[in-house]
């Protein structure tokens, strides 16, 4: 109950903007101020959502799901790795840093049709696209967190005897874990804006597919039902993630 006040508390502003924002989006376009082509009321958005559930939600969500999952959870486990040979090996960093780096100044967009000849209009294409851009955030962040771990710890093992793997284990990660969630919850919002970009330029299901077929029609009410979706789908994952960090890194909480 002390948690639900609190939140509450923090956030009854945000909620009440965005009931007025709504309110008044809702009377725009329903007394003709702002045509329905172009921006549709909160009401049609939200009766498109219910009318086409089970085409949104069971077949295109549950396909842009499934591509976030597979291309975040390849990245991270590619990420953790490629950060721990750059702590550990110098030439792994001065060859691999330089190409991360390059890899993030390429515009999506122009890669994605890249991976569609690459792998053709399977999920793999949109996988692709969801490493690239998710992959970024946590190799950078775990790799940033063990060079700055605390010196102090680290000589202090070292002079009780520690061996390298003990020190990097108890030391060096632990002071790593919170760059590195950080960049796990900017990941796995990107991740969902990658797979939308790889299903707009070449896919058969997705949000991404739905909300371009749905542009293709001129069917704004088809367009704002997807990205209400990505939006709540990269909220909840944010929000999930944030609870991990909290659940991880308890010591913060005191």
């Amino acid at each position: 109950m002390d948690k639900f006040k609190r939140l509450v508390k923090d956030y009854y502003l945000f909620v009440l903007f965005s009931l007025m924002v709504l309110l008044v989006w809702q009377y725009l376009v329903k007394s003709g101020k702002v045509p329905s082509f172009i921006v549709p009321a909160p009401t049609s958005i939200i009766q498109m959502i219910f009318e086409n559930k089970h085409s949104l939600f069971v077949v295109h969500l549950m396909a842009t799901i499934k591509e976030i999952a597979i291309g975040f959870v390849i990245a991270f486990i590619g990420g953790m790795i490629l950060s721990i040979g750059m702590y550990f090996f110098k030439p792994v960093e001065k060859i691999m840093y330089p190409f991360i780096l390059i890899s993030q100044t390429i515009p999506i967009i122009a890669l994605s049709p890249i991976f569609v000849l690459w792998f053709g209009y399977s999920i793999w294409s949109k996988v692709a696209v969801t490493i690239l851009i998710s992959f970024f955030p946590i190799v950078l962040n775990f790799y940033d967190g063990l060079k700055n771990g605390d010196k102090d710890y680290h000589e202090l093992l070292t002079s009780m005897g520690a061996k390298r793997w003990q020190i990097f284990l108890k030391v060096e990660v632990p002071f790593a874990l919170s760059p590195l969630l950080s960049g796990v919850k900017l990941a796995i919002v990107f991740a969902v804006v990658g797979a939308t970009i790889g299903e707009w330029l070449g896919a058969s299901e997705g949000l991404g597919y739905y909300s371009r077929r749905m542009s293709g029609n001129l069917n704004s009410e088809g367009v704002f039902a997807a990205v209400v979706i990505l939006s709540l789908l990269g909220m909840v994952l944010f929000i999930l993630v944030s609870l991990l960090e909290r659940k991880i890194l308890y010591w913060k909480r005191k």
